[in-house]
C-alpha cells in the first residue's frame, strides 16, 4: 500500500503576529512547527504500513525551511519526502495550495491513499484535503477517528458532533484525520539519524508541468483584504424589575424602541 501524506509547516500560534498592512503572517524569527494535526495524518499513515506493508511519502509546500518538518516526519519512520518550494507557490490560498499539491501527487502517480490533517492551526478552513481530492477525482473521507482497510475498500469512523458513522469508499481516497485520533510516536535516535541522510527532492513550477497562472497568489481566487482585532465595546445595562410577565412587556418595549423588533 502506498500512501502520501500532505503536511504544512506552521508558526507557533503562541508567538504569531500579523502584518496590518498585508494581513499575512510575520513568520521572521518565529519558530515552526508541523501542524499538529498533520503529525496525526502521519502517525495513521505509519500505522496502516506497519499493518499492510507499503510505503509512506510526504509531500509539504512552503519555503526553503518546510525541509526541517520533512526531516522530522522521515524521522517519525515516512520512507521518504517531496519538498514543494519556489517563489511563485508564494500566497497560495487554500485552492491554489490544492492545486499545486494535486500536480505533485499526480507526478507520483502510484498511490493508495492521500492522508492530510484536518486542518492547519494558523488557518482552521479545513479546505485543502477536500479540495485535493475534487481537484484528483477521488473519494473523499473527512473527520476520520479510526481508519480500517480491507481488499481494495478503505473504511472509516467518521466524527460529527456528538455522533459518528461509518463511511466506505474505494481507493484510491482522501482521508481527514481529527486531532484526538492516533496520537503521534516519539520518533527513536537511529531513525532521526538516517532522516538527515536521505534526500529529499525539491520541486517547481518547472517540474509539475501546470499553468504558472494557478500557482500562487495569482491563481488564488480569494483575497484576505484586512486583518483586525475588534474593539469591545462597552454598553449601559440596564436591569427590569417586575413578574415575569411584567418583565417580557418592559423588554418588548424596549427592543421596539431601539427598532430591533
Amino acid at each position: 500500500m502506498n500512501i502520501i501524506v500532505c503536511i504544512k509547516q506552521v508558526p507557533d500560534v503562541t508567538e504569531v503576529t500579523w502584518d496590518p498592512e498585508t494581513g499575512s503572517l510575520i513568520r521572521k524569527g518565529i519558530p515552526s512547527i508541523i501542524n499538529p494535526n498533520d503529525k496525526n495524518a502521519i502517525e495513521a499513515a505509519l500505522q496502516l504500513k506497519e499493518r499492510h506493508g507499503g510505503e509512506v511519502t510526504i509531500i509539504s509546500m512552503g519555503p526553503s525551511q518546510v525541509e526541517e518538518a520533512l526531516r522530522e516526519a522521515l524521522g517519525m519512520g515516512a520512507d521518504r519526502a517531496v519538498q514543494l518550494t519556489a517563489k511563485q507557490f508564494a500566497g497560495s490560498d487554500t485552492w491554489a495550495t490544492a492545486y499545486t499539491l494535486g500536480l505533485a501527487v499526480k507526478k507520483i502517480r502510484q498511490y493508495d491513499l492521500i492522508i492530510c490533517g484536518k486542518e492547519a492551526i494558523d488557518g482552521m478552513t479545513a479546505q485543502v484535503g477536500p479540495q485535493l481530492a475534487e481537484y484528483l477525482d477521488i473519494p473523499q473521507l473527512t473527520y476520520a477517528t479510526h481508519i480500517e482497510i480491507a481488499d481494495t475498500r478503505v473504511r472509516v469512523k467518521q466524527k460529527l458532533g456528538d455522533f459518528n458513522r461509518l463511511l466506505e469508499a474505494s481507493m484510491p481516497a482522501l482521508i481527514t484525520i481529527e486531532r484526538e485520533a492516533y496520537q503521534p510516536r516519539v520518533a527513536p535516535m537511529d531513525t532521526i539519524l538516517e532522516a538527515y541522510g536521505k534526500e529529499i527532492p525539491v520541486w517547481g513550477p518547472e517540474d509539475l508541468s501546470g499553468e504558472e497562472d494557478n500557482f500562487g497568489l495569482m491563481g488564488s481566487p480569494t483575497r484576505l483584504r484586512k486583518v483586525y482585532t475588534p474593539k469591545l465595546k462597552k454598553g449601559k445595562v440596564e436591569i427590569l424589575d417586575g413578574g415575569p410577565e411584567e418583565v417580557a412587556r418592559k423588554l418588548v418595549e424596549k427592543l421596539k424602541e431601539k427598532y430591533i423588533i
